[in-house]
């Protein structure tokens, strides 16, 4: 079993949590960015960091990740492309991206932008806390059960 992470958006608090899992259940962690950052000294964590340019992380994420597999994302046009490969996609606050939730998702998400092109709406993501790390941990202990019982098959 191998998780990845989109690294350059993803909480520092979200990864803590993730590597806990990985050498809890024995997995990969794959954090793919696009600029260098301090790779936890685990050997379970591989750090890749892909050259830099418009989406370089995304696409490698995309070409890489199989079905079966987990990539934690906040980028729903990214968790699209994985949902539509088969492979199984979860934001750092717990939200699963999947089939039935995606075509809502991306409405939403493109509203938004646009909100925030027209100068109508402020701001970003709030900052990630206890609620979020409980509903990511929730999220993917559920989600890597279901995928070992899946790959076992």
């Amino acid at each position: 079993m191998r998780v990845w992470v989109d690294a350059d958006a993803c909480p520092k608090a979200a990864k803590e949590q993730l590597i806990k899992f990985a050498l809890k259940r024995k997995f990969e962690v794959l954090l793919v960015a696009g600029q260098s950052q301090t790779k936890p000294a685990f050997a379970c964590v591989r750090l890749i960091v892909v050259p830099s340019g418009p989406d370089a992380a995304d696409d490698y994420l995309v070409e890489h990740a199989q079905p079966g597999e987990l990539v934690i994302c906040s980028d729903v046009p990214l968790a699209d492309r994985l949902v539509k490969k088969g492979v199984a996609a979860l934001d750092p606050c717990g939200r699963e991206f999947d089939e039935r939730n995606m075509g809502d998702r991306l409405a939403v998400r493109n509203l938004f932008t646009d909100l925030r092109e027209q100068g109508q709406v402020g701001g970003g993501q709030a900052a990630y806390g206890e609620r979020d790390r409980q509903a990511f941990a929730n999220a993917l202990d559920r989600l890597l059960t279901q995928l070992s019982r899946t790959s076992d098959r």
